[in-house]
Formats: C-alpha cells, sequence, structure tokens
C-alpha cells in the first residue's frame, strides 16, 4: 500500500457506451469504476457524452433538416435516455465511487429541471471518494453539429476539487483550446486537469502536451469509442444511421501528459482499455519553478478574469411564504 503523500494513481476509463442506453452503459461505468479501484486507482475518468452517448446520428442523418420526422424521434429518445441527477439517475455510480473510495469524473447528456427539462447540456460530474456529486459543470459552448442537439452552458461549474493531494478540474472537449476556460481553472490552483473527449486521436494528440506544458500539470485526455457495431436496435432508425456510418465513428486516444508536457501515455486508438499514470506532486512543483501561469509569471495589475459562476436561468421567482392575519 502506497503511504507516499505526493503520489495518485489516475485512470482513464476508454469505453463504448452502450450507446443510448442510459441503464446499460451506467452498468459498464460501474463495472470499470469497480476495475480501476481494484488497481489502486484513485481517480478514474470517462468521456464526453459517455452516458448515454454522443449524437453521431446528426451528421449522419440530414439533422440540420428543418421539422424532420427521423431528428423529431431521435431527440426524443436522447431526452427520454439522458440523465436527469435529480431523478437519481447517477446513484449506482455515486454508490460504487464511496464504496471503493475513488473520484469519478464522468461525462453525460444532462437534462436539468432547473431548465425546464426538455432540453440537453454535455456536462462533465465531479463525484467525490464520499459519492457526494461535489459539481456538475455543463459546456459552455456545443460544436458545429452539436449544437443542433445540445444547448449552451454556463460558468457554474468552473470549479476545481480535493483529489488527493491534487487539485482537479476538467472540461468538456473542445471548450479544453478555450484560453479563459483553461485560466479560469489554473487560477484555483488546478495541478490536474482532466480533457473529457467523446473520442479521436486527432482531438487528444496535441492538445493534451499543450495544456500539460502550459499549465505545468498533469493531463489526462479520457475519451470513448463508438464502432458501427455498437448501434444496436433498440435506437429509432437504427439501420438508417449503421449505413451512412463508417466502421468506426470515435477511435478513442486517450492519453496521459506529465507537468513538462512529455508523453506518460500516449494516444490509445481502437481498444476498450484503462490507461493508468502514477503522478507525483513534486514533479508539478519542479516545473513550476520557471513558470507558474497564475502565479509568479502572472501581472494581476495588469491582466484579470472575471468569472461568472452562477447558475443560468430565465426565471428568478419570488413568492411571499407568510401567512394573511
Amino acid at each position: 500500500m502506497n503511504t507516499d503523500v505526493n503520489l495518485l494513481r489516475i485512470a482513464g476509463a476508454q469505453i463504448a457506451p452502450v450507446w443510448l442506453d442510459r441503464e446499460a452503459t451506467i452498468d459498464k461505468v460501474v463495472a470499470w469504476v469497480r476495475s480501476a479501484a481494484a488497481n489502486g486507482a484513485g481517480l478514474v475518468a470517462f468521456g464526453e457524452a459517455l452516458i448515454p452517448g454522443y449524437p453521431f446520428w446528426i451528421e449522419l442523418t440530414d439533422g440540420a433538416r428543418f421539422d424532420s420526422p427521423v431528428q423529431k424521434a431521435l431527440h426524443a429518445h436522447y431526452l427520454e435516455q439522458a440523465v436527469q441527477i435529480e431523478a437519481g439517475h447517477l446513484d449506482r455510480v455515486c454508490q460504487v465511487a464511496a464504496e471503493c473510495g475513488v473520484r469519478v469524473v464522468v461525462g453525460c447528456i444532462e437534462r436539468p429541471r432547473d431548465r425546464g427539462g426538455h432540453s440537453v447540456y454535455a456536462s462533465l460530474v465531479h463525484i467525490d471518494t464520499q459519492g457526494h456529486i461535489g459539481s456538475v459543470h455543463r459546456k459552455l459552448m456545443p460544436t458545429y453539429e452539436e449544437r443542433l442537439s445540445w444547448s449552451p452552458g454556463d460558468g457554474h461549474g468552473l470549479r476545481t476539487h480535493a483529489c488527493g493531494p491534487f487539485t482537479l478540474g476538467a472540461l468538456n472537449c473542445w471548450e479544453n483550446w478555450v484560453p479563459l476556460a483553461r485560466a479560469a481553472l489554473y487560477a484555483q490552483g488546478e495541478n490536474l486537469h482532466v480533457a473529457l473527449w467523446p473520442g479521436s486521436v486527432r482531438n487528444t494528440e496535441h492538445i493534451t502536451q499543450f495544456i500539460a506544458r502550459e499549465s505545468r500539470s498533469y493531463v489526462l485526455s479520457v475519451s470513448g469509442l463508438l464502432r458501427r457495431t455498437d448501434i444496436g436496435t433498440q435506437v429509432p432508425h437504427a439501420e438508417r444511421i449503421r449505413e451512412a456510418a463508417p466502421e468506426t465513428l470515435a477511435n478513442g486516444g486517450t492519453a496521459i501528459a506529465g507537468p513538462d508536457g512529455s508523453w506518460i501515455v500516449p494516444p490509445v486508438a481502437d481498444v476498450e482499455q484503462l490507461v493508468f499514470a502514477d503522478c507525483d506532486l513534486r514533479r508539478v512543483r519542479e516545473e513550476r519553478q520557471n513558470f507558474d501561469v497564475m502565479g509568479h509569471y502572472a501581472r494581476p495589475d495588469v491582466l484579470q478574469l472575471r468569472v461568472d459562476r452562477t447558475r443560468q436561468s430565465v426565471v428568478t421567482f419570488n413568492d411571499q411564504t407568510g401567512e394573511a392575519r
């Protein structure tokens, strides 16, 4: 048993969802959390939108066609299978995190009640070792065709969390390319960054090392997989989607870089696999000696960032609850 307080084993779970099936995908997540914990991980992360899956159908089925019965059917199914945290859909993941004493970062499609319950967001959820949800970050801006399905998020989830000796932060997919989003996490002391992706080596092979080098932090990019054979018959218009789909829709790319920007694990493709690294906080301290972007190399007298972390809503109710006399 490791007793060095500077060390943390992290794991990226590169898996395919049971596409557009929330409960079956959660079954897989629970099993892979157990496996990561059994191999000594204190943190295990899963890809963007993994529960219940990324909306690959949009680019394969004329997704921008207005008032299309096909798009309506697929969107309705997506809403049905999305995660509503208030309804307890992630309770089993929280329970296994507590049981195994491991922190979990998981990407999901969230259908929150606080925005009416009929729109979805690409959210990443931090679950601590006690099984408590620490924060839910809704992706700030969906990318390209994602905007035909997902709503823009807000800054409420731009938060960091204690993770062993490290300070953990995470972003979804292309918002990892947004300098101000990264800076919001760096300013909170982040030194372990998780980047969630739906799955593509082309996405992770450059940005992973760049963020590590810029922030002098450990960076875990964790991706999903999806193959044509993963498109099940329970999905509306499954045959049409399979006919238009390539053999591989998402090929993974899970990778880990150290605080000097060098690879610990270069991108892994085309296989469901747990990817591990043993992170040493002393390496972060060494690399911060010559560059600390929010510390001794910052100039707050010249440059500052303002972050609004209020949860956005379209309505505020002011109810008078006192009884009439």
